[in-house]
């Protein structure tokens, strides 16, 4: 190949080649179907990004969005998955170890957490950040049970950590639950004061006192009977007709949608306890796990 043929294939080619500041743009929206949020992302303003997104359109000859909330066409989604596996050869450097251009992300979370609230979403995580690996180890926290060396941390309990940087994720509310056969057998429960001598299931997660307090009912804080340090656990216990759980609504959903627990009463009570995110200072330095505790402090807020 001669010089000036040389130099005419490098200019074509040059002029091919889409900006990188628009691939990374038209990447981001896509992925997070917000202007304004791939403004912030990017450290740009909402008007560069609708800039960038066009100017890619122009140079591809095709339409890479196809409606307000910003779902890809079929062009764009083609071009999405070249656009995502070029970057990820960017980002690529020789000599890497294995796996080249994945991240892992080292999660621990509480147990009842993982089954009812994170592994039902999961999946639009690992669709939207398909380079990513998750690595997900049992944690409860509130009983000194600590995953090892995990990047991030869901803990349940009253927010004060001294050791860890945390955000708030969720709150909930608690109410007696049973189930059927338990209600048939020990029932009516009528008012509050029916669970006077009944057998309490109990839990250092979720402790008695926080309901009879909204009651106004004076009993004390159950010290007999079986207990339990996991949610779930003790969701299964009282479907099995071991006795009554004290249960946040959000991670007893499952049981009660499928009527092996049901209330007891329409009162309810705020949880003295919320789930946290939680993470060493610096973690945050590394997008994977930037972009794991933005999504799931949207995914528990939407």
């Amino acid at each position: 190949m001669t010089s000036s043929s040389h130099n005419a294939w490098t200019s074509v080619t040059a002029r091919r080649i889409p900006p990188i500041q628009c691939l990374l743009t038209f990447e981001a929206l896509a992925r997070l179907r917000s202007v304004t949020q791939t403004a912030e992302e990017l450290c740009v303003t909402p008007s560069a990004v609708s800039h960038r997104v066009k100017q890619l359109e122009q140079i591809l000859g095709a339409r890479l969005f196809g409606r307000a909330d910003f779902s890809l066409t079929t062009d764009g989604s083609a071009y999405l998955a070249h656009v995502r596996e070029g970057l990820g050869a960017l980002q690529r450097f020789p000599g890497a170890s294995a796996a080249p251009g994945r991240r892992r992300l080292k999660l621990a979370v509480t147990p009842t957490f993982a089954r009812v609230i994170l592994i039902p979403r999961l999946r639009q995580f690992t669709e939207a950040y398909p380079e990513i690996d998750i690595a997900l180890q049992v944690s409860i926290p509130l009983l000194d049970v600590i995953g090892e060396d995990a990047d991030l941390m869901v803990r349940f309990g009253a927010g004060h950590y001294a050791d860890v940087e945390h955000i708030e994720l969720a709150r909930d509310i608690v109410t007696p639950l049973a189930s059927p056969s338990f209600i048939r057998e020990h029932g009516p429960f009528e008012r509050p004061e029916d669970l006077e001598g009944m057998p309490l299931l109990r839990s250092p997660l979720e402790p008695w006192r926080t309901w009879f307090a909204a009651t106004g009912l004076d009993m004390p804080e159950p010290n007999e009977g079986s207990q339990f340090n996991d949610i779930g656990l003790m969701c299964d216990a009282a479907s099995a007709s071991m006795g009554i759980a004290l249960v946040r609504h959000k991670l007893g959903a499952p049981w009660m949608e499928n009527g092996t627990l049901v209330r007891l009463f329409d009162v309810d009570a705020p949880s003295p306890h919320a789930h946290y995110l939680c993470w060493k200072t610096g973690i945050m330095d590394r997008w994977e796990c930037s972009a794991f505790a933005e999504w799931l402090h949207k995914a528990m807020n939407s």
